[in-house]
Parts: structure tokens; C-alpha cells; sequence
């Protein structure tokens, strides 16, 4: 059975950082692309950010400058650097792995995405 676990959520203030990071357990993801997304109250599931099999990043704008997005293939996890955090990055952070091998780019879209985690909270006081 696949599993995504998202961990490293919490509540903190406007500037400061947090490390997400999503442990995949029941298959390797290594030939995959995984992606992180975001969803707030009220609003869509949204693209944060992406990496590629070969560890190519892509980046939602909003995240540009700001995130970093890693992978460990031999630990099976990947990872998101939130730095500068913003109320406006308040949302649930989901983990997601593209089933698919050797993509050059992770997909943006969340429909692309065959495996989901459960989500972590991070919560930006202002």
C-alpha cells in the first residue's frame, strides 16, 4: 500500500521559515515526479511547487524566490523549504507523487497526481 506522510506543519509568524518534508513508503518514487500543493479554506487545491525525477524544480509563482523544493531518492522523500512565509501561504500543505516515470517537469496540475498524503497545516500569523 502506497503512503505519502507529510510532516513539519505548525503555527509561526510572518517572516519566519518552516521544512515541510513527505516520507513515501509502499513503492519507490525515484523515476517519479512528486509535487507539493496547498489548499485554504474556501479556496481550490493549488500548485506550490514540483520536482522532477532528475530534481528539476518548478515553482507556482507565488513561490518563486521563497520555497525550495528537494528530493532524496535514496530516503524516498522530498522536501519544501518555506522561507519569508506570508498569511497568505495559511493553508493545508498536501504531498503528491506522479505515478508516471521520466517526466522532464513535474505536472502543475493536481489531476496529474496519483498518490496524496494526508496534509499538514501551516498557519501564518501576521
Amino acid at each position: 500500500q502506497v503512503q505519502l506522510e507529510e510532516s513539519g506543519g505548525g503555527l509561526v509568524q510572518a517572516g519566519d521559515s518552516l521544512r515541510l518534508s513527505c516520507a513515501a513508503s509502499g513503492r519507490t518514487f525515484s523515476s517519479s515526479a512528486m509535487g507539493w500543493f496547498r489548499q485554504a479554506p474556501g479556496k481550490e487545491r493549488e500548485f506550490v511547487a514540483g520536482i522532477s525525477w532528475g530534481a528539476y524544480p518548478t515553482y507556482a509563482n507565488p513561490s518563486k524566490g521563497r520555497f525550495a523544493i528537494s528530493r532524496d531518492n535514496a530516503m524516498n522523500t522530498v522536501a519544501l523549504q518555506m522561507n519569508s512565509l506570508k498569511p497568505e501561504d495559511t493553508a493545508v500543505y498536501y504531498c503528491a507523487a506522479d505515478s508516471r516515470s521520466f517526466l522532464m517537469s513535474a505536472p502543475t496540475q493536481a489531476a496529474a497526481y496519483d498518490y496524496w498524503g494526508q496534509g499538514t497545516q501551516v498557519t501564518v500569523s501576521s
